[in-house]
């Protein structure tokens, strides 16, 4: 059974950092590559990041160097480290394995003052 589990959603404040985690199982891992999303509330879900298989990576424009994705093939597990945090960044993470179709139930992050 595939599944996909997101962690590390919290409230922080404006310039602050979190780390997202998804923890994957199901299926072979280190074969195929892990995309996250993220739906806010002015917009629909939008590509955040994406971590190829061998660890290529590719970000949403407004990402703007300010996030980074990585992969830990030992531990079937997907980061997205978010620095310098703004108030638009405020929204549900969803972690997405795009070969399977599947997605998780995402994670929330909330950015405030």
């Amino acid at each position: 059974q595939v599944q996909l589990v997101e962690s590390g959603g919290n409230l922080v404040q404006p310039g602050g950092s979190l780390t997202l985690s998804c923890r994957v199982s199901g299926f072979r891992f280190s074969r195929e590559g892990i995309s996250w999303y993220r739906q806010t509330p002015r917009k629909a879900r939008e590509f955040v990041a994406h971590v190829a298989r061998g660890g290529t990576t590719n970000y949403g424009d407004f990402v703007k160097g300010r996030f980074t994705v990585s992969r830990d093939n030992r531990s079937n597990t997907v980061y997205l480290q978010m620095n310098n945090l703004r108030l638009e960044d405020t929204g549900v993470y969803y972690c997405n394995a795009p070969d399977r179709k599947a997605w998780g139930r995402g994670t929330q992050v909330n950015v405030s003052s």
